[in-house]
């Protein structure tokens, strides 16, 4: 027993660590955003460039990468490789961002990489926590011997600590309005940003983008050699409907899929895998339909995913869903419009630093409110959600100081043919499924 509350407190004092070395942009916001890429190319030289020991696809996008990443991980899996994953954030266990085939890095490795970490002579560095756990990951991946890494941006793309790699194939899922006061005023600005991560004489896939969006993705890949493909001018998936338990898709070349991502966005996100790998095919990687079909029906047992259109009880039903910003959020509604349900239930949170108010806005009048709040200085009081849902759409409800009691509150009300939604913030998800014990059964 001693010896197992020696390992809590080290696990404790690890993470303490890493988030103290400078405020997560995560948790803090803007104080905690570092842009640049000079301490991650000095990170990256300490440990003997790992990322060069194992090929990569780079994901970049406002919304999707984090399924594009997750999909793609596991058609390669399923393919027979030894894939390394990288996305955030974590919804419960830090851990999750950084796996071996699903498998989450152990305690164990994180705790001694950090003790290690600490010894080292930096030069005056100071490295932000993305920057560090980035290395780490790379490192990582290459002790773990890994066949090739799938890497997701943390923010933006072209100065984004995670920008030292020379991938395989870049994907830019697609470009929106977020992050302003970090990567520009106009989606013009944010698309330049996000195309960033191409690479010279590297091909690029890009699930969706319009107008001029497109026009400086192109500009940019064609400044840099690299051959550019868009999803959606010759779309693997050509038809679609929901079967009880997956979403099924009606592909080109791939056969009739069963995804077990159900929620409707995830028709983009899967056309967009499919075309990245029918170039990864080209570039002599071993991809067999049926391990692909396979792949895209396991992706949650394959990577542990978590949080995407997710179904957490019955009668009432309980979805929870990991839209945050106003694209994904009107892809969501739309869905959640669809859905039979005798009255809907809307547990909702916000990180403060988002387009609050366009989100309220695409939210259904007719259904009961429960405002709540993460436990994170970049959340929006409950209160002030309220306040704002009233005053901006119409919305009316009761604020609530944690999910948890928001969570009791809905159910108290519902009933057996209800729908209770939870969702604006992936921190919200993060303490719902910490709330109903999701995570007791994690390892």
């Amino acid at each position: 027993m001693a010896r197992k509350e020696e390992l809590v407190r080290m696990w404790k004092r690890t993470l303490d660590y890493l988030y103290n070395q400078r405020p997560a942009f995560e948790r803090q916001g803007a104080d905690g955003y570092k842009p640049g890429l000079e301490t991650s190319l000095a990170l990256d030289k300490l440990y003997k460039e790992p990322h060069r020991r194992y090929r990569i696809i780079h994901i970049a996008g406002t919304n999707g990468k984090g399924s594009v990443a997750h999909m793609l991980a596991s058609c390669l899996q399923s393919c027979g490789y030894r894939v390394g994953l990288f996305t955030s954030p974590h919804l419960i266990d830090f851990r999750e961002r950084i796996r071996v085939n699903g498998k989450k890095v152990s305690r164990n490795y994180v705790t001694q990489w950090v003790s290690d970490f600490q010894k080292k002579k930096l030069g005056g560095i100071v490295p932000s926590f993305f920057e560090i756990i980035s290395t780490m990951a790379f490192d990582y991946f290459a002790w773990r011997n890994v066949n090739v890494a799938v890497i997701e941006t943390g923010l933006g793309g072209r100065l984004d600590s995670t920008n030292i790699i020379t991938p395989d194939l870049s994907i830019i899922t697609n470009i929106g309005l977020e992050h302003q006061q970090f990567l520009g005023d106009t989606i013009e600005q944010i698309a330049h940003e996000k195309a960033g991560i191409i690479k010279h004489g590297k091909p690029v896939i890009v699930g969706r983008a319009d107008g001029t969006v497109r026009d400086v993705i192109s500009s940019e890949a064609k400044r840099l050699y690299s051959e550019v493909r868009f999803a959606t001018d010759k779309p693997e998936v050509i038809g679609h409907r929901h079967t009880e338990t997956t979403l099924q898709l009606k592909t080109a070349n791939y056969g009739t899929i069963d995804c077990d991502l159900t929620g409707d966005y995830q028709v983009e996100n899967v056309n967009t895998v499919l075309c990245a790998l029918n170039i990864l095919k080209r570039l002599k990687y071993r991809i067999k339909t049926d391990a692909v079909q396979h792949g895209l029906a396991h992706v949650v047992e394959n990577t542990g995913l978590m949080g995407r259109w997710m179904k957490l009880g019955e009668a009432p039903t309980v979805i929870c869903d990991s839209a945050h910003n106003p694209p994904g959020m009107e892809q969501a509604m739309k869905q959640l419009n669809s859905m039979p349900a005798n009255k809907l239930h809307m547990i909702i949170g916000f990180m403060g630093d988002k387009d609050v108010t366009s989100m309220l806005k695409l939210m259904p009048a007719d259904a009961t409110y429960y405002f709540t709040q993460a436990q994170t200085t970049r959340s929006m009081k409950a209160t002030d959600a309220q306040k704002l849902a009233a005053d901006t759409a119409g919305l009316k409800g009761n604020s609530f100081n944690n999910v948890k009691d928001a969570l009791e509150a809905a159910r108290n009300a519902a009933g057996a043919e209800d729908l209770i939604y939870v969702g604006g913030s992936m921190y919200v998800l993060a303490e719902l499924l910490t709330a109903i014990g999701y995570d007791d059964h994690l390892d």
